[in-house]
């Protein structure tokens, strides 16, 4: 069991002026030794930030943020087994009219299919998946 983190907490830190190593550092003094993870859909929607750059450097510096801290936690991808959870999250969450971004399902799938937890600075989505268990990193 480990921690899925989530791209939120990752653009929070960032935004802090915060490096990778510092967030990694405090991720493992809050939660120990636990193994730590990014989903490949976070990794996507944080490429994503980079390219919504109002300027050159700004991008180039959120590249460099991005690249030294997928560098430093291990991608998770989505595989096989991801997408048969995820499906049938998908359609009972949508049965039920609680539907979340595809994204955030994604990763919730990932995190389940590993028996994760998910640490998240956007609990409102991820509260809504049965079984997961959610962090927020403040």
């Amino acid at each position: 069991m480990g921690l899925l983190i989530d791209s939120t907490v990752f653009i929070h830190a960032e935004r802090q002026r915060q490096t990778p190593a510092e967030l990694v550092t405090e991720l493992m003094d809050h939660w120990g030794d636990a193994e730590l993870g990014i989903s490949v859909m976070s990794a996507g929607e944080l490429f994503h930030g980079c390219w919504r750059a109002d300027t050159p450097s700004r991008r180039a510096s959120r590249e460099e943020f991005v690249e030294t801290l997928l560098g430093a936690i291990p991608v998770v991808p989505v595989t096989l087994e991801v997408a048969r959870v995820f499906g049938e999250l998908d359609a009972r969450l949508s049965a039920q009219g609680r539907r979340i971004p595809t994204s955030d399902l994604l990763i919730a799938s990932t995190a389940l299919t590993r028996s994760d937890s998910v640490v998240t600075g956007n609990q409102r989505h991820f509260d809504r998946v049965p079984g997961l268990t959610v962090h927020v990193l403040a």
